[in-house]
């Protein structure tokens, strides 16, 4: 139990996948500028990468290694994240149309989210077991999540201060990314691997 709590710590704000290893920042930069986008967002990735951990888990053990098919476990894995990432699309796009209209070009861009497939080969080179897989997948998605919504917040109250006109637009917006990054490099010191 400690253990799985250390592996759901560690993902979430030790070794947040968007601010200590950089994976993901397309979404995290493009979806982040509304509260409403982003908090869809978060809950897409996190339903992405917990069913993604476990998916390639089972097929990584069972199929590909058992068979000595390992070398394929890249394009296994983007056919498992592609198939769930259209499976959310067309869940959003059925049960909340602007939801879907907000998120954009994102939401099929989960697809090609490094952190997803990051996740995936994460857990393989870490050699987690079944739970910890999911509990690793669930935590990376809750961690990308709560940057996310954070980033809006952050980017929503920006759009109503005074600022230098050389600061608008990207500029602050990647200030702001970096001040992120280094607030949470805090929680470094949290857990030692």
């Amino acid at each position: 139990m400690r253990e799985l709590f250390l592996i759901f710590i560690s993902a979430v704000l030790v070794n947040n996948f968007v601010l200590t290893y950089f994976l993901g920042i397309c979404p995290f930069l493009g979806v982040s500028s509304h509260y409403e986008s982003a908090i869809g967002m978060g809950f897409a990735v996190v339903f992405v990468m917990s069913l993604a951990s476990s998916i390639c888990w089972i097929i990584y053990h069972i199929v590909l290694a058992h068979f000595n098919l390992i070398i394929l476990e890249y394009v296994v894995f983007i056919l498992v994240i592609a198939s769930l990432v259209q499976m959310v699309e067309m869940f959003i796009r059925k049960y909340s149309p602007s939801l879907y209209e907000s998120l954009g070009i994102y939401l099929p861009l989960i697809t090609t989210n490094c952190a997803i497939l990051g996740l995936a080969l994460f857990m393989i080179i870490r050699d987690y077991n079944f739970i910890q897989s999911v509990v690793f997948g669930f935590s990376c998605g809750l961690g990308f999540s709560l940057v996310l919504v954070m980033m809006a917040g952050i980017r929503e109250e920006l759009k109503f201060s005074d600022m230098p006109e050389v600061f608008k637009g990207a500029a602050i917006t990647l200030i702001t990314a970096g001040v992120l990054a280094l607030a949470f490099m805090g929680f470094s010191g949290l857990i030692s691997s």
